[in-house]
């Protein structure tokens, strides 16, 4: 067992980010083109991927009550410091914000829909009253391959292969890991070495509680309080688990000025992975180390998943975090790596094929759906009840199952995400009239 290459993964998986992943990139991007301006910024062109318009379309910025796209690239740019990372927007002051709202006022921000091939792809260009700048970010949120100055590169990594921090790439993860290897892992490493969990566990912890003390968004977790004291819903582990991941992602989809760590570049990912885990865990009673081990499992899944299935597609990423937080409910209940291996076929033989059309409010109730869909998984599980191979696209090999969920995440993404950017773009049209 190579620990340090698996925590290495794991820490390189799981980030500090405030607000939503995609206009965080944003941000990010016209930060680093702003930054080597030399100048006020007068105007910015923004292209970005259908995936990365679809997914920052309708997203709360945190710190104000504003959405778009063309907010996000604004607030980057008159911010000016990439070395925030995704947490660029985050503490924005009012003079900063009053300068990127007139930027957008004066009709300076072009957003247009890069023809790439690449799913996760950023490119905005700022300019001053004399000079011009650059910067490009691709295939990983926080991986700008270029910057120019004037049209001059000082900064070109498009031909260079992998992550942007030289971590491990998509293929060497798979590689690296397997279900069995992911479970032998979190039940058996030395908790000093999982510090990011830890991290994961706290923050979005806080912003799970946040969404539970303000109403945010579609109040999907604070809505289900209510009718549990209403008596409409039981109080039991499945609607603790629904409220308090939900409640997380009513607040961070809304805007609240409140950090995330995300998982595999999403933050609705991260909370989805976690907070379930969190939940179940305090229900239960259980030590700290075994809820640990738990949050271990189910984050190290997601990144698993989504090295495969594609940071960014056409099927919502909560299916993916459902599968790790399955995992983590069942070893939590005392399950071992055959109920783990149960999950993931009953979460896949469930969920499969859930439409992602962007990140916004009701993010949170299809993390509701998908933290309901892991209980009952881990519940069968547990009972020895799993979706057999005769049915669907779940087969007898668990890793062969989620190769055959990923393909869908991948090659059954291209229509699927062309017909729903069209839809969103034809809606803000007829908006727009």
């Amino acid at each position: 067992m190579n620990y340090e290459a698996i925590t290495s993964i794991l820490n390189d998986g799981l980030v500090l980010a405030t607000g939503c992943t995609e206009p965080g990139a944003l941000a990010l991007t016209a930060a680093a083109a702003a930054a080597h301006l030399g100048e006020e910024v007068k105007s910015i062109h923004t292209l970005a991927s259908g995936n990365i318009i679809k997914n920052a379309y309708s997203a709360g910025i945190p710190g104000t009550s504003l959405v778009g796209i063309e907010y996000a690239v604004a607030i980057g740019a008159i911010v000016a410091d990439p070395q925030k990372q995704l947490q660029v927007i985050n503490g924005i002051t009012t003079e900063q914000l009053d300068k990127a709202c007139a930027l957008v006022d004066a009709k300076a921000v072009k957003v247009e829909l890069a023809k790439v091939p690449e799913k996760l792809y950023i490119e905005v260009e700022v300019k001053g009253e004399h000079n011009t700048a650059k910067a490009i970010i691709a295939n990983v949120h926080t991986n700008i391959i270029y910057i120019e100055e004037n049209g001059k590169a000082v900064l070109d990594k498009r031909s260079e292969q992998g992550n942007a921090d030289g971590g491990y790439s998509d293929a060497e993860i798979k590689e690296i890991l397997s279900v069995a290897k992911i479970f032998e892992y979190a039940t058996t490493v030395d908790l000093s070495m999982l510090d990011k969990v830890r991290l994961s566990v706290d923050v979005n912890s806080a912003i799970s509680e946040e969404g539970m003390r303000n109403p945010y968004g579609l109040c999907i977790g604070r809505g289900i309080l209510e009718d549990m004291e209403k008596g409409y819903r039981g109080n039991s582990l499945t609607t603790y688990a629904m409220q308090m991941a939900s409640a997380g992602a009513d607040a961070r989809m809304a805007g609240a000025d409140v950090p995330v760590v995300s998982n595999s570049g999403s933050g609705n990912q991260g909370i989805a992975c976690t907070m379930p885990v969190v939940a179940v865990a305090k229900k239960l009673g259980v030590s700290d180390e075994k809820m640990m081990r738990a949050a271990t499992l189910s984050n190290l899944m997601g990144i698993y998943i989504k090295s495969q299935f594609g940071r960014l597609s056409a099927f919502c990423g909560a299916t993916v975090a459902g599968v790790g937080s399955a995992c983590g409910i069942a070893y939590l209940l005392g399950g071992g790596l055959k109920e783990v291996e149960n999950c993931v076929f009953n979460m896949i033989g469930d969920v499969t094929g859930m439409l992602c059309d962007g990140a916004k409010a009701d993010c949170a109730l299809k993390i509701a759906t998908c933290t309901n869909a892991a209980m009952q998984a881990a519940l069968m599980a547990m009972r020895g009840i799993r979706v057999l191979s005769t049915d669907g696209i779940v087969e007898d090999d668990v890793e062969k199952t989620i190769s055959n969920f990923a393909q869908l995440g991948n090659q059954g993404s291209v229509t699927l995400d062309q017909i729903v950017l069209d839809m969103m773009l034809k809606k803000e049209k007829k908006a727009a009239k």
